[in-house]
């Protein structure tokens, strides 16, 4: 059963609310999450930031807490202007993983007030000294609702479930890993070259649902490319996803296969990926890789990225190929995006743009020397996409089932050379972070920032800002 409901913290965020709630003298200490909203169907929480109860305002004991009220209508300003939601988190030294007695009898003395205050859902959470967390939100009545999840996606992928499965992290490639797998939500934008490969893998990983956007068609083109396409898909031009909806179908049960004919650029699509516990970015796209770059930072959802080329140069006897070449990216949310890395640039995307809106243009600037050439991503070569779609998948398994060196987990980029037999591993570290307004904004409108992305006056025709094959200039 896929979770329904989840709060999402930051490594730095998570980080921070362990350090305050452990001091080292085994007493209880206390914390408020302030957290934004993913849009529905999923209950989903992004926490944007962590407020530290002062541990002179309390009193304190190994099964014991006070801590004075004003300390929350502190916090209520500071969520009152984005309708944040509050959830109080505390501490359990003794390590009891649930809500006591005490902890119920404060909630209901509290969280009527909250909900006066600020007309948003709020709960409460408790993290014991091992770092697992649980957390609760209140219903309009009054009734506490325990999340199904907490998930902390860092260097490593942390889940804490309500009913404590998977307490012990399941080791990589059995069949617990399968059962944990059930309850997530996978998301492959771009169906194509290294896109099916990778989606092929996640539905036969066990994934409760892997959601499948692309706007495009098969083509007797790609058929080169893409698995589990046909002559006869190619012929009555049948969509990307759909073909892959019935490949899934084919063997698993139908649902797994959520599929979505439409640009990445459409509110339809930000708000499908939006609901995903994990996004792969397999597109050729660098306005497209913008895109999932900033709405993975919006709600706090690990991205997987992955770029393949072949490079050539002219030589006396015609062209020659220089490498062969794959880049797989892990982005925490919190960490490096896409943009510190020059995934893209401004530069390069204003190329993109050019090159797609007016080719001659783009030429002349190339020629000139104010653009360079860009590279031709997911070439036609069945080969080398299988290859860096299977180690982009083996990179998430690694971080959600660890099997590897702890140390090499901080690498969050490998350049593969496949003619040069290299494997180079880049650490964070090596990328300058620049400030994110969009992290943990959640559900703010219009979505992500983007005006194209807002919905239409109720009553219009339709909702969806901008057509299958919109495009807007980011630059």
């Amino acid at each position: 059963m896929i979770a329904a409901s989840s709060l999402t913290l930051t490594a730095e965020l998570y980080t921070q609310a362990r350090m305050h709630l452990f001091p080292g003298d085994g007493f209880e200490a206390a914390g408020i999450l302030l957290c934004a909203r993913t849009p529905g169907p999923r209950v989903r929480l992004v926490a944007r930031s962590f407020v530290p109860v002062p541990y002179d305002q309390c009193e304190r004991g190994p099964d014991l807490l006070r801590w004075p009220g004003s300390v929350i209508e502190d916090a209520i300003d500071q969520a009152d202007h984005d309708g944040l939601s509050l959830i109080l988190l505390h501490s359990h030294p003794g390590g009891f993983f649930a809500f006591s007695e005490q902890d119920d009898k404060s909630d209901q003395a509290t969280m009527p007030g909250l909900r006066q205050a600020i007309d948003a859902p709020h709960g409460t959470a408790i993290m014991v000294p091992d770092g697992a967390m649980l957390a609760r939100l209140y219903t309009t009545d009054g009734q506490p609702q325990l999340l199904e999840r907490v998930a902390v996606p860092g260097e490593r992928l942390r889940w804490w479930w309500h009913d404590r499965a998977f307490a012990r992290r399941p080791m990589a490639f059995t069949s617990t890993t399968r059962d944990e797998l059930k309850r997530l939500v996978a998301c492959v934008v771009g169906v194509s070259g290294t896109g099916s490969i990778v989606a092929e893998q996640l539905a036969r990983l066990g994934f409760g649902k892997v959601q499948l956007i692309d706007f495009d068609k098969v083509e007797s083109r790609n058929l080169n490319r893409i698995l589990n396409s046909t002559l006869e898909d190619a012929q009555h031009g049948r969509a990307k996803v759909d073909v892959f909806e019935r490949a899934i179908t084919s063997y698993r049960e139908a649902g797994v296969a959520e599929p979505l004919k439409a640009s990445i650029f459409t509110r339809d699509a930000v708000l499908l990926a939006s609901q995903a516990d994990v996004v792969f970015s397999c597109m050729d796209s660098l306005e497209g890789r913008q895109i999932v770059d900033m709405l993975c930072a919006a709600f706090l959802i690990p991205l997987f990225d992955v770029g393949v080329s072949i490079p050539t140069r002219q030589g006396l006897d015609g062209p020659r190929i220089v490498d062969v070449c794959a880049r797989l990216d892990y982005v925490r949310p919190g960490g490096p995006t896409l943009r510190d890395r020059e995934v893209y640039t401004e530069k390069s995307l204003r190329a993109e743009y050019l090159r797609r809106t007016s080719p001659k243009d783009f030429a002349r600037e190339v020629a000139d020397g104010y653009l360079p050439g860009l590279a031709e991503e997911a070439p036609a070569v069945i080969s080398l996409n299988m290859r860096a779609a299977s180690d982009l998948v083996m990179e998430f398994i690694a971080r959600a089932y660890p099997f590897r060196d702890a140390n090499i987990d901080a690498a969050v980029r490998r350049r593969i050379s496949v003619a040069e037999h290299e494997d180079d591993r880049i650490d964070e570290a090596t990328f300058t972070k620049a400030p994110n307004p969009l992290l943990a904004s959640g559900d703010v409108e219009p979505l992500l920032g983007l005006p194209s992305l807002g919905c239409r006056p109720a009553g219009s025709a339709a909702m969806i800002c901008g057509g299958e094959n919109a495009h807007v200039r980011l630059a």
